[in-house]
Parts: structure tokens; sequence; C-alpha cells
């Protein structure tokens, strides 16, 4: 049995789409004749992105891409429902009818009639990579193969809630920062292509001569009048060419590995990748999977390219024997403490739980470290801010105090 997706008329003549499972299109399309629908369209739900038919893209789950928010739910339900004993394919049914979005319940229904032919779960996720990053089907096969899936699937729910909840919180804390540069920058703008302008043309009418802070503010505004649309295109343009560069992985490596050097950039880069490196790591280790499988599924999280590089270089010399820790010594990429904490989970045996210690220290000094950033950055913001300003209001009042002078 498998999920289809309709398009169907209702008896008022209204279209309705929806999903409905069945053994072939041909059950799904009585079933809508039986509710007086005439049928318009029946596609099966597949790996592929949307149905089975001639013209479907053969893009491998191009379509089911779905956002962090949405992964940390349907784990935890999943984990929520399979550990209250319900049955594996009524559990990912109940999931599935939780779900407001037609997307999510064709792609959980599929995953279900999958596991009901016979797969496993591991095999279903693994039908949509773009939905279910490989550590889920990894770990997810090791819990099923160990009999322990309702444990497995808890802690990935707390990995992507962690995660999720560490995301959220940086995109907060940089919310106001962004939107308090976008205005400073509107006000300066405003002020030197409108306001100025106006102002400095009343001295300019009378003859007065001007100081040289308010010439030289005219002159800044008077650029930015006549060439300011290309400033602009500049901008943009070399926005887009940085976009389109960092699409070639060779910029983009270069690109990474220069943010690495950068006093505080590299220190925020560093402790991010690293505490997804040991979270991920310590799940993988904790369901049981191989520390080599390991680290090739925690390497492809790192989002910075000469890390990921230092990971597999890690899971050659473990191969060939060597110790995790000082393998990942040698990259110097990676905190000493986190070096620390792994180098004891070898020698004591608990190598996940160290793994775990490290994540969470990493998470907690890069949720510091944006805050400390952050908040010295709003009053220097302020700072320069006011100074611009005050240099503008300088400059107009300067030939006011002038004129004042002559008068008298």
């Amino acid at each position: 049995m498998g999920a289809f997706q309709y398009t169907a008329l209702d008896a008022k003549g209204g279209k309705q789409k929806g999903l409905l499972e069945g053994d072939n299109s041909r059950q799904v399309r009585q079933q809508l004749r039986d509710k007086g629908w005439s049928p318009l369209s029946v596609d099966e739900v597949t790996e592929h992105g949307k149905n089975n038919s001639k013209s479907a893209q053969p893009s491998r789950g191009g379509r089911f891409k779905i956002s962090a928010t949405e992964l940390a739910l349907i784990t935890r339900q999943l984990a929520t429902l399979i550990r209250s004993g319900l049955p594996l394919e009524e559990s990912l049914r109940a999931v599935s009818q939780q779900s407001e979005k037609v997307k999510l319940q064709g792609m959980l229904l599929a995953v279900r009639s999958r596991v009901m032919e016979g797969h496993t779960l591991a095999e279903g996720f693994a039908d949509f990579p773009n939905a279910f990053p490989e550590l889920y089907s990894m770990t997810v096969a090791a819990g099923e193969q160990t009999g322990h899936l309702d444990l497995i699937l808890e802690r990935l729910a707390d990995y992507a809630e962690t995660r999720q909840q560490m995301h959220q919180k940086i995109s907060l804390a940089l919310l106001y920062p962004v939107i308090l540069t976008l205005l400073a920058i509107s006000v300066v703008v405003g002020l030197l292509t409108y306001v100025v302008p106006e102002v400095i043309g009343v001295f300019e009418s009378v003859g007065q001569d001007l100081p040289a802070l308010t010439q030289a503010l005219i002159s800044v505004s008077d650029f930015m009048v006549e060439y300011g649309w290309a400033m602009a295109l500049a901008i943009g343009a070399g926005v887009a060419l940085v976009i389109y560069l960092l699409k070639k992985e060779k910029f983009r490596f270069a690109w990474h590995r220069v943010m690495l050097t950068l006093p505080l950039v590299g220190k925020l880069t560093r402790g991010f990748n690293t505490a997804r490196f040991s979270r991920t790591l310590s799940i993988l280790t904790a369901s049981g999977v191989p520390i080599l499988e390991g680290l090739k599924v925690s390497a492809q999280v790192l989002s910075n390219l000469p890390m990921r590089g230092a990971v597999i270089d890690t899971a050659i010399r473990v191969r060939e024997g060597a110790g995790l820790s000082e393998s990942l010594k040698q990259s110097g990429y990676f905190t000493p403490m986190t070096i620390h904490l792994i180098a004891s989970g070898e020698a004591s045996g608990n190598l996940e739980d160290m793994l775990d210690r490290a994540a969470t220290n990493q998470e907690r000094e890069v949720e510091s470290l944006v805050s400390t950033l952050l908040g010295m950055f709003e009053p220097l913001l302020i700072l320069i801010m006011g100074g611009v300003v005050l240099i503008i209001v300088l400059a107009i009042l300067l030939p006011i105090f002038d004129l004042n002078q002559l008068v008298q």
C-alpha cells in the first residue's frame, strides 16, 4: 500500500487536493468516485520527489526538504509514540495525520508504505535524504538492529531540538543589531542626499565662505547624490560575484580557511563547527555506529570545508590505528578543551559522554561569545551613529555661527 496525492472535483465543482492510501492509483480513483468526486490526477508519492510518472524529475528526494523545526517535531512525535508501544506503521500514520502540510503527510505515508512492504525505517528515511540526513538513517539502522529504536529516536529528537534552539538563539540575537545597522545607514544616507543639500544651498546662495568641515560635507553629499546609484550597483554586483564564487568549491575552501584565521570570526566558526561535530559523533557512537562510519557522517555536518577535510583525514588516521584525539589535534582546528575531553573518553572507554560534554561546552561558549560581541556592538554602533550625526550637525551649524558674527 502506498501514498497517493490526488486532485479532484467535488460534488459542487470545487477543486480538492489531498492524500489517500491505496494499493494502486486505480483503487484511489475508486475511493474518490465513492465520495462523489471526479478525480483529475492521482500520483504516487515516491522518493523521487513528486510521483512515479514519466514526467517526474529524477532528483532524488529533492522536493522533500523540510525545516529544522519540522524535523525536530516529527522526530519527537515519532519517538513518543514508539516509546508508548504503538506499532511503527501506526506511529508513522499518526504523525502524518498530525501534520497540516500535505508535503509532510505524503512523505511520512511514503515512508510508512516502505515499512509495510518489509523495508526498515532506516531505508524509508534514506529514500528522502534532503529531509532526513544520513545521520538519521545510520542511527535508526543501528537502533533497529539492537532493538532500541525508541531510545535512538529520543536521542535524535534531543539532537534536532538542541540544534534548532541554538540556531534560533543566534538568529534572534542577530536580528536587533541587523535592524539597527540598516536603520543607521538609512538615516545617514537620507541626511546626506536630501537634508544636507537643502540646508547648505541656503548658504551658497548668499555667497558666504563656508568652513572646511562644511565644504567636506558638501563634497560627500554631492558624491552621494551623483554617484549613489553607481555605488549601490557596485555593491550589488560585488555581493552577486561573491555568491557566485562561493559556489565554486576551491574558492569556498579558500574563503573558509581565511575565516578560520580571523580573530573573532575564526573563534566562532571553530566553536560552532566543533559543537556540531561533537554532538553528531556522540549520537552516532552512543547508537552503536562504528567510529569510522561515525566520522564520515560527522564530517558532512560541518559547514567549514577545511574542518570537514580535517575530520576526513582523521578518519584515515584512525583506520590506520591512530587515536581519535591525537588525530584531531594535528589539524589545529579543534579547541583544546574538546581534544582533552575526547582523550579522556578514549582512556576511560566513555567516549560518547565526553563527546556530549564537549558539545555542550562548545555550545555554551559560542552563545556566550555571541552575546558578548553583540553587547559590545550595539553601544559601539550607537556611538558611531551619534558621531556621524554630530559631524553633520556641526557642518550645518558652523556657517550659521559665522553668519551671526558677520551680522553683529
